[in-house]
């Protein structure tokens, strides 16, 4: 919970100082269903950014042209991005979708079946090409308290032994 008021703390600093570049994933183990269920926050005005250079042409989160194009460019961007690796074994992240919340969107992917996490390894490069201050906050819950990384340019994965 305390992850969520700094994260809000830093969503409003971001209103009053911008630049100030920051995404939140929250990661979280099913052990119903043996699988990893990760959410992305990530401030659409920013990923556009991103999007817009690796395509050469200008992306909308709000208004898309092509909605099944944007879809699917955020898809190959967020799979590229991200990489989990579990007990030493590489993790398939699976895209589901999106929604927009105000002025960020939430990226939803999972994984099938995985060993019960004993140590992992986590790599988040979202947006770190596009801006030199970016920090991508990561929350691991295997229960309900969380173990948190802050990804960074020149550290990029973290790990977390449980």
């Amino acid at each position: 919970m305390l992850h969520y008021y700094i994260f809000s703390l830093i969503i409003g600093l971001k209103v009053l100082l911008h630049p100030f570049y920051i995404s939140l994933t929250d990661i979280r183990y099913n052990a119903q269903g043996q699988n990893l269920e990760i959410a992305q926050k990530i401030f659409w005005d920013d990923l556009e950014v991103a999007l817009s250079e690796s395509s050469n042409s200008k992306v909308d989160f709000l208004n898309p042209s092509n909605p099944e194009k944007l879809n699917k460019m955020a898809r190959e961007y967020l799979l590229a991005s991200n990489a989990i690796t579990v007990n030493g074994q590489k993790i398939e992240l699976r895209y589901l979708g999106y929604e927009i919340e105000e002025d960020a969107a939430w990226f939803y992917m999972e994984t099938g079946k995985i060993p019960f996490p004993k140590q992992v390894s986590i790599k988040n490069t979202v947006l770190l090409n596009q801006f030199d201050g970016q920090q991508n906050i990561v929350n691991f819950y295997l229960d309900k308290k969380p173990k948190s990384l802050i990804l960074y340019k020149e550290n990029e994965t973290g790990n977390l032994v449980f």
